[in-house]
């Protein structure tokens, strides 16, 4: 599968409608981010319609998130799995600003949540004073495109889709069920999510391994067939083989008939 290589949506500290994103949301972000609970998807523009044909459908999902220190300051990074079409319109220099939608009590959990991520040709359609005017205004213009009323829009900053061929070697079973099990500064939810994601990893290998031994049994019918066949040859050869040896190998000749040998001359 080609994958993009993780860039960053977001840092603390910038102002989005008002509020600042706080390093904390970022950190529980990164913590808790797991698309099988919720995967966050592309969208152009916060705009997410409902037909496959509209121009705002969805294009790619987030599949994992991570923080890290740039300039003294805590970085969100996304790695997306994009459609063709966005990256065709990356390289054709459109939709080059992203900005990611944050739920910061996602579930009720109290805690931040990636929902969404945006991509955009304008940076001011989704920069800062943009935002903050939408934060004051008494008919906010972004805010139809929110999940959630108290969700919030980060002010958009330039990305390049740059992919890769996801060459890591893959785990093997155990290796994989360990590190869905681990949950390491997970919520409840989210671990609760990789248990039943390790079941059924554990389960897809018992099956794969069932349908090999199934198909192993079957070949083994058929080469057991092809021996036994090959078996009645080999006999039956053998057979007539001993049959030709013990016959004579000129045949004797024929005795004469009629007559009783005298000469008889005609004057």
């Amino acid at each position: 599968m080609a994958r993009a290589k993780k860039f960053r949506v977001a840092t603390e500290g910038a102002t989005t409608d008002g509020r600042n994103i706080e390093r904390s949301w970022l950190e529980q972000i990164a913590a808790n981010y797991n698309p099988a609970t919720y995967g966050a998807r592309v969208n152009m523009e916060h705009i997410k319609a409902y037909t496959t044909d509209s121009p705002f459908k969805r294009y790619g999902d987030v599949l994992e998130v991570s923080t890290e220190e740039v300039d003294g300051k805590l970085a969100l990074f996304a790695v997306i799995d994009p459609t063709d079409e966005l990256v065709a319109m990356n390289k054709a220099r459109q939709k080059v600003y992203c900005s990611i939608e944050v739920n910061p009590n996602f579930a009720d959990s109290g805690e931040a949540y990636l929902v969404g991520l945006a991509v955009t040709d304008d940076p001011a359609s989704l920069g800062c004073e943009m935002l903050q005017f939408c934060a004051n205004a008494k008919a906010s213009p972004l805010a139809r495109y929110k999940q959630q009323p108290a969700n919030l829009f980060t002010e958009a900053m330039e990305f390049t889709l740059e992919l890769e061929e996801e060459n890591k070697p893959s785990l093997n079973l155990f290796a994989r069920v360990k590190e869905l099990l681990a949950g390491k500064g997970k919520t409840d939810a989210a671990q609760f999510a990789d248990i039943g994601q390790a079941v059924e990893t554990v389960a897809a290998s018992q099956r794969d391994l069932l349908d090999k031994f199934a198909t192993l049994g079957h070949q083994q019918g058929e080469l057991q067939s092809v021996k036994t066949q090959l078996a009645t040859l080999s006999a039956n050869h053998a057979a007539l083989v001993q049959k030709l040896s013990q016959q004579p190998s000129t045949q004797p000749r024929t005795t004469a008939t009629g007559g009783n040998a005298e000469v008889v001359t005609d004057c």
